[in-house]
Order: structure tokens, then C-alpha cells, then sequence
């Protein structure tokens, strides 16, 4: 049998075993917990001293680049990891979700860090707004890396997702971090934890592994630290109080399990597609991973007089559902992932039969398959019917973490968002219904007491990834009961790893800060137009002035016919006179396209594309006789660290763009995102 080691300091730890863990299929050992006690002192310290300095010395784009690639590795070596998550009873779809799912976090991170941050290790939350008369004073807000550590504490139904998808968004944010796996799956994260080291892609110190317990692990934290939890409400409850947490003000994201619902609106008949589509779903959420899934639906809400047709047609689902060895290719659902958790999930029944009673489970013939079920920790697929759901507590309270799922009837559909509201705050809900009318009234009801909402329909059906699968784009976290947390959520998660500041100054000062150019900070005038100066060259700052150029009736006449916008103010002279503008004006997009004319560099060179523009806003009307010109000045780089196919290197440049009229006041506003090229290498 195996003994685990924990990952502290840059190297494995642990060769005395002690708990054992058995395999949720057939009850024998797997593996043990090792002896050795962890010098937290020395992980924090390893962090800190080794990790921080390490991440430090990349930046958003650089880490992301190595996201990409251990999510590449993981995804080639997933076979490795789906033999060993076999022994939690997890079947091959089950861990598709674990394994896969992490690897498509990490991936997913990646891509926030291309697309949606800098380079460097600031981010610029702008814009800057002046704060004086004269713009000699102005703020805005920046966000840099904490400088601590992150700690997470994970759950045992995902020991590889759970993982991934807390490091992603602090790796990016560049925070060393140290996981804590529950003990009963910690085999594979440990396994997992092999891969990342053997692949040597994350720098020394920016990840550790615990096995076992963590000690005084919370009782060294300091200030600039972060730790994050996912598990049981009880467990969230206890962690967050904790006297060094308190007394340090060190941020706790919790997500807590929760009573999840799904609600079957009163317009949906059995008749519908919709009505197959709940039941689909609620079943579903049963089986997938034993209904071991913090976002699993606990409660099933139906209308009272579809209550008998919903009972039957899951009966019916549930029925045909085969459960046994993952290993079998018949095989639907696996065991719950320990004997420990097969004991809680039976005890929870009980507690919920006292108020409600048996639709579906253990009496309707449970029989898994397989050699050596017998000693597994399987649980029958239990459905339960609570008649009078606003009477009753426990189905608001208890939840047992499996297979298990209770019915409760409602009248009208401000009951059903009433008994969605006793859960106490839900990480996940679901809204079937084919009205949206429906889904207008209940939604903004239901999302006071829920972290996210599915509204389920035919149209959404064919592509929808289900009331149970959080995403790395959409926060994954909810009120109350729920932890009161948020992880994910895209960009989101990652700002939750740094530390926001307000900074006031001149604009000049700012833009040095930021790095990013800010309306009314010194700019630098040249000879050389700024589109004709590679990557390398361009410097924060750089900028030109154009010539005018007076924006005559030709013009409108002429745009109005390629473009075919006709539109009254342009070219009806009375009714435009009569419009609060009082005469005729210019087309906003041909003052855009007049303003490109205006600084735009026509011969090839170092800039090879325009891809967009951000924030447009048309300030001010340009009528006939107005004189426009445009400033163009460099505002923001990316180096994305990349070549094309040719092996030229690239960067993402953003230019401010500001059009004024003859009287010096803005007309156009707007940023425009190119690529530009870098100088091409010379060999010696």
C-alpha cells in the first residue's frame, strides 16, 4: 500500500504511513496518510522566500503562457489520473468532469491572462477622472499583487478540479499558493500534484501539497494572505471565525455546500418538452458522481397537480439507471467516495424520512455490479416527497451529500420562489419554463437567495452544460447557506488575489504609475510617426498631433451614398434645423473615418492590423463648416510573448484617440487596439 507524501519546501514528504484510505468500490486499501508532521513555518516561509520572488519575476502574460502549457501537459497525461480516480468511485464521465475540467480551467485562465490583462504585474482600473478644475488632479484605481500567500482548502469530490480551479486565478495573480485536499480522495490530487512537479513548468515555491492535516498552518498567516474553502457550511462556519483570520483581517472566500433547487414552472405541462427536460435534469444531478456535487439539486419543486406525473417519470428514469464498477462499461453511477460519506449520506435519509416519505430507492431493487461491490460504499439513488414543504424544516436544512433528491408540491409561483428561498441561500438554481414572461418575474426574485440561475428551455436545451457544471467565465459561489463567497467568474477570480488601491496624483504621475497613458499627462511629440516605430520603440506616451481638415457638405453628401445612411439630421436641412442640435451634422462614423485619414501612416510598416475599437463615444456634433484634427497618442502595450506563423514577434498596442473641432473641444472619443510588429531578429 502506498503512503502519500505532501509537496513542502521543493520536495516530497512522508514515508511513515498512517490513516488508511479505502477504495469506494470494493473497500480495500489504497493508499495511507503519511506520519510525518509538516513544518508549516518552513512552507509559508518556502512561499514566501522562494515562490513570490519567482512569480515576481513574470508577469500576467508569462504566467498565463505557463498556465497554457501545464494545461496541455495535464490533458496529455489525464489517462494516468482517470486509473486512479476509478478508486473513488467515480466513473469515466464522472472524472471527465474532474479531470477534464481542470485541465480546461487551467486553459480557460490562460486565455483571460492573454486577452484581458497586461503586461508587467499591474493592472490599471481605469479610467482616471480629474479631481480638480484645472486637470492638474486626478485619481483612479490600480490593482497589484498582494505579496502573500493563498491558501486552499478543497473538498473531496473534486481532489482535480477543486485544485485547478483555486491555483489558476491566484498562479495569474502571482500568489504562491499551498493546497489542502480532503483526506479521503487526497490519492489523486497527489497524483496530480506528481504530474505537475515531473512536468518543471510552474516555478519552485508556487505550488506545495498537504496531506492530512493542517495544523498551525491558519494560526501563521499574515496580512497579506488569502485563504479560500470549499466543503460543508458547519466546517465554513468554524474556519471563518478563526481568532488569527479575525485578528489580521486575512480574507475567507468560502463555497459551501447548499440545498440547490429546481423549480418547474406552472406553464409547463406534461405535454412539453420542457416537462422531460426537468426531469432529465433533476435525475441527472442525482446520479452524476452519486450526487456527491456541492451544486446538485436537493429540493425539486413542481407544481402540486403535476406532482404524480413528475414521481413517475423519474421513477422511471432513476430505475433504468445501472450502478456498479466504474470499471464496467454498463455502468452509470459509481459508489460514494468513501464508506465514511455512505454512513453520513444514510444518516441524513433518516433524518429526512422523518418528515417525508420514500418515492424511490434502496427497496426497488439496488443491486450494484461488479466483483467485490459488496465491501464498496454504495448508495441506492433515493427520491423523497415532501407533501407540505412549508411545514416541514429539514428538507430546508439537512442535506445529504448523494444520490438523494425530495419533491415538494407549490401553488402558484410565488410559493415555489418562497420554498427556493428557505434553502437560505443556494450556490445554483434552475427555472424550467417556456414563458419568458415567467422567467422575467421569477428570476430577479430568485437570484437575492442564489449565486447563479439556469433558465432551461428548448432552445437552450441543445447547448446548455446543465444545472450542476460550474464554468470558469460565471462566478461560482452564493449567499447565506452558501458560503457567501465567489470563485471563478473570469477575471473576477483573479482580482480576488489582488490588492485594489486608489491613487490620486497629477495625470502625469498617474500615467507613470500605470502605465498607461492618461488624458492630460505629458506626452512626447516627434518626427517619427508613432505608427512607424516598432513594438520595442514605442514608449507610453508617444504621440501626434494632426493637421485639420473642415468637414464640408460633400463630405456628408458623399459618405451618406456609400454608406447608405440617409438618416434626417445628415441631409434634411428643415428638420434637422428644428432638432435640438439646430442644424445639419456629420455622420459620427465618417468623423471616425475622417480621423483615421487623419493619422494614419498609408505606407507599410510595424503596425499590421487593427483589430477593434473600445470605448467610442461621440462627444460632440460636427457640423457642416466645423474643422476637426486628432490626437493619436500610445496609451497601452501588451506583449503577448509571441510569433506569427513567419516567426515575426508581435505585440498588442492601444492608442487614445481624441477628435477635437476648431475650438479645441472634444467631438470623438475612443481607443483603437493594433498589432504591432517587433524588430525582426539578426543572427550573428
Amino acid at each position: 500500500m502506498t503512503t502519500l507524501q505532501s509537496y513542502i519546501a521543493g520536495r516530497w514528504l512522508g514515508t511513515q504511513a498512517a490513516q488508511p484510505l479505502r477504495s469506494a468500490v470494493n473497500g480495500r486499501p489504497v493508499a495511507s496518510t503519511h506520519a510525518e508532521a509538516i513544518d508549516f513555518g518552513e512552507a509559508l516561509d518556502h512561499a514566501r522566500r522562494v515562490g513570490l520572488p519567482a512569480l515576481m519575476a513574470l508577469d500576467f502574460q508569462q504566467r498565463a503562457e505557463r498556465l497554457k502549457a501545464l494545461a496541455k501537459y495535464l490533458a496529455a497525461q489525464k489517462e494516468t489520473l482517470y486509473a486512479i480516480a476509478a478508486h473513488t468511485g467515480a466513473t469515466r464521465t464522472d472524472s471527465w468532469i474532474d479531470i477534464e475540467g481542470g485541465a480546461g480551467t487551467l486553459a480557460a485562465y490562460a486565455g483571460i491572462g492573454t486577452n484581458e490583462l497586461p503586461s508587467g504585474n499591474l493592472v490599471h482600473e481605469g479610467p482616471a477622472f480629474p479631481l480638480g478644475k484645472k486637470g492638474g488632479f486626478a485619481g483612479t484605481h490600480i490593482l497589484v499583487p498582494r505579496g502573500g500567500v493563498a491558501v486552499h482548502v478543497n473538498a473531496f469530490n473534486f481532489p482535480v478540479w477543486g485544485l485547478l480551479e483555486k491555483f489558476a486565478p491566484s498562479f495569474l495573480a502571482g500568489m504562491p499558493c499551498i493546497g489542502k485536499p480532503a483526506t479521503a480522495t487526497s490519492f489523486v490530487t497527489e497524483a496530480l500534484m506528481r504530474l505537475i512537479t515531473q512536468s518543471g513548468i510552474l516555478p519552485e515555491g508556487s505550488l506545495q501539497l498537504v496531506i492530512g492535516s493542517t495544523g498551525d498552518l491558519l494560526d501563521r498567516l499574515l496580512e497579506p494572505d488569502v485563504v479560500t474553502f470549499t466543503g460543508s457550511a458547519d466546517t465554513a462556519a468554524k474556519l471563518r471565525v478563526h481568532p488569527n483570520l479575525v485578528a489580521r483581517a486575512i480574507p475567507f472566500n468560502a463555497e459551501a455546500d447548499s440545498l440547490n433547487c429546481a423549480i418547474l414552472a406552472p406553464d409547463v405541462t406534461p405535454e412539453d418538452e420542457e416537462f422531460d427536460l426537468f426531469v432529465k435534469e433533476v435525475a441527472r444531478e442525482m446520479t452524476i458522481k452519486a450526487g456527491q456535487k456541492c451544486t446538485a439539486i436537493r429540493r425539486a419543486i413542481v407544481p402540486r397537480r403535476h406532482l404524480d406525473a413528475v414521481a413517475e417519470r423519474l421513477r422511471a428514469r432513476l430505475a433504468k439507471t445501472v450502478i456498479g464498477d466504474p470499471a464496467r462499461e454498463d455502468v452509470r453511477m459509481g459508489a460514494l467516495a468513501s464508506h465514511a460519506q455512505q454512513a453520513d449520506v444514510a444518516a441524513r435519509v433518516a433524518t429526512l424520512l422523518q418528515g417525508a416519505e420514500l418515492v424511490y430507492g434502496e427497496r426497488d431493487g439496488f443491486a450494484p455490479l461488479g466483483d467485490g461491490v459488496a465491501e464498496g460504499a454504495f448508495f441506492a439513488p433515493t427520491l423523497l416527497l415532501s407533501r407540505d414543504p412549508l411545514a416541514h424544516d429539514a428538507a430546508h436544512d439537512v442535506e445529504a451529500f448523494g444520490p438523494v433528491s425530495t419533491l415538494m408540491p407549490y401553488e402558484g409561483i410565488d410559493e415555489a420562489l418562497a420554498l427556493a428561498a428557505r434553502g437560505r441561500g443556494s450556490l445554483v438554481g434552475t427555472l424550467v419554463t417556456r414563458d419568458p414572461a415567467v422567467a422575467a418575474k421569477a428570476i430577479p426574485a430568485a437570484a437575492a437567495w442564489h449565486g447563479r440561475l439556469l433558465v432551461l428551455d428548448r432552445e437552450a436545451a441543445a447547448e446548455s452544460t446543465g444545472h450542476g457544471s460550474p464554468l470558469p467565465q460565471l462566478k461560482h459561489g452564493g449567499p447565506g447557506r452558501a458560503g457567501g463567497g465567489e470563485e471563478l467568474g473570469g477575471l473576477r477570480a483573479v482580482k480576488h488575489y489582488l490588492q485594489r488601491a486608489a491613487v490620486q496624483g497629477s495625470p502625469t504621475m498617474l500615467a507613470a504609475i500605470a502605465r498607461e497613458h492618461v488624458r492630460g499627462a505629458a506626452v512626447r511629440e516627434s518626427e517619427v510617426h508613432p505608427f512607424r516605430r516598432h513594438f520595442e520603440d514605442l514608449q507610453i506616451g508617444d504621440s501626434l498631433l494632426t493637421h485639420r481638415r473642415t468637414v464640408g457638405e460633400a463630405d456628408i453628401v458623399a459618405f451618406g451614398g456609400i454608406s447608405g445612411d440617409y438618416f434626417y439630421m445628415h441631409f434634411d436641412e428643415v428638420a434637422a434645423r428644428q432638432s435640438p442640435f439646430g442644424k445639419r451634422i456629420a455622420h459620427g462614423y465618417f468623423v471616425l473615418s475622417a480621423a483615421a485619414g487623419l493619422f494614419v501612416s498609408p505606407s507599410p510598416g510595424p503596425v499590421l492590423a487593427n483589430y477593434g475599437l473600445d470605448t467610442l463615444r461621440f462627444v460632440k456634433p460636427v457640423g457642416i463648416g466645423d474643422t476637426i484634427r486628432a490626437r493619436l497618442t500610445c496609451k497601452r502595450k501588451i506583449d503577448r510573448n509571441r510569433r506569427d506563423a513567419s516567426g515575426q514577434g508581435q505585440g498588442v498596442v492601444a492608442w487614445d484617440v481624441e477628435v477635437t473641432n476648431q475650438d479645441g473641444e472634444l467631438v470623438a472619443s475612443y481607443d483603437i487596439l493594433t498589432l504591432v510588429a517587433k524588430k525582426p531578429e539578426t543572427t550573428t
